[in-house]
């Protein structure tokens, strides 16, 4: 890969305005979604709920050709069948009880622009069958009326849950699901984003505190500690939320712990319990060591001696027996470079010599 090709990548994987993180998975996220709005292809964002599925959209039509036509949102769960009918594709007067004159739908007010589809996966069979025409040969027909109306308008849709899945269970056409899938782009949960952590609480605490006239300059390091080892069910949302509710109760110039909810701070025992608790997601582990080691204040190094320190080591341990003690790989998956993971082991006692541990990678 040549100087020119580097640059390019790091063009595509630097951070999109109005969205915060630069972990490994959100710079995936990054580059895929201006790649994606490079070209007029339907897209589907898939991640939990609380993830940014429409901020991402609305990046997609920001880094657009069409960007200066309409962005329109849609959530396709808050809705009945028969209202969300009307909704996307309008309706005429007379058309049902309570149609008392026209009404232009959202896929008519998107022309020219794109319309997102959120929590596509709520839709009924009916309506699924009016999305899959609608996306083969743009146009559709108002509720009660027979002229058809085309349109141009850049699709992007959403789901929560594993659309596969729901093919594979009969719960979402098959044809739909592969016109809608074209370019598909995963959203991390936050758990998988742990050093984008102490960026969205620090950006969420300047936001809350300018908007709530406090003067709140800083966090402790235990309460953020906590946010760190959290696992985030509700992702960012749910950390807005906290961080929303911590500043309008702090009394003084620096968050503290005891302003967040038990569910994340809990009492220090059930803290490092929780911490140290068997799990598979090796990702949140990582993020939260790593992060803590490179931000690491001086009033951090009992939290690093007590807590970090043995999940690391134990971390590296597990890493380099699932990679045949394969350094290269393991670092890889730790997402650090070759030179620290050594680092890191000769602290650990984890290394021989360096000779005889190149021969392994």
């Amino acid at each position: 890969m040549n100087a020119t090709t580097n640059m390019q990548k790091n063009q595509l994987r630097g951070p999109i305005e109005g969205l915060i993180g630069n972990s490994e998975a959100m710079q995936d996220v990054y580059e895929l979604t201006r790649l994606a709005a490079r070209s007029s292809a339907s897209v589907l964002l898939l991640g939990e709920t609380g993830t940014g599925k429409e901020l991402i959209a609305s990046a997609l039509h920001r880094l657009s050709d069409r960007a200066s036509g309409p962005f329109v949102r849609v959530n396709c769960g808050a809705l009945t069948e028969s209202l969300l009918d009307s909704e996307l594709f309008g309706h005429v007067k007379g058309s049902f009880t309570d149609a008392i004159r026209d009404r232009t739908g959202r896929f008519e007010a998107a022309h020219g622009g794109t319309i997102f589809l959120d929590e596509i996966n709520s839709t009924s069979s009916t309506l699924q069958v009016k999305l899959l025409r609608v996306l083969q040969e743009r146009e559709f027909e108002r509720v009660g009326d027979t002229r058809t109306i085309q349109v141009d308008v850049r699709v992007v849709a959403a789901s929560n849950c594993d659309l596969s899945k729901e093919v594979a269970e009969g719960n979402f056409r098959e044809d739909l699901f592969w016109r809608l899938n074209v370019l598909p782009v995963y959203l991390p949960p936050l758990r998988r984003r742990g050093r984008d952590i102490e960026l969205l609480v620090r950006h969420f605490l300047k936001v809350y505190a300018q908007s709530n006239d406090r003067q709140i300059d800083d966090i402790e390091p235990e309460a953020l500690a906590a946010l760190l080892a959290y696992s985030w069910p509700g992702n960012v949302r749910e950390l807005q939320n906290y961080i929303e509710r911590a500043t309008v109760l702090c009394q003084g110039n620096r968050l503290i712990p005891d302003l967040l909810p038990d569910a994340v701070i809990g009492d220090s025992k059930a803290a490092q319990t929780a911490v140290f608790r068997p799990t598979d997601d090796q990702a949140l582990i990582r993020e939260f060591v790593y992060n803590r080691l490179s931000k690491a204040e001086e009033e951090d190094q009992d939290l690093h001696k007590q807590i970090v320190e043995p999940v690391e080591k134990e971390l590296l341990q597990q890493i380099l027996q699932n990679c045949n003690q394969t350094q290269t790989k393991a670092a890889t998956r730790l997402g650090i470079n070759r030179n620290t993971l050594y680092k890191k082991m000769v602290e650990y006692g984890l290394a021989k010599t360096k000779a005889s541990s190149e021969t392994t990678s």
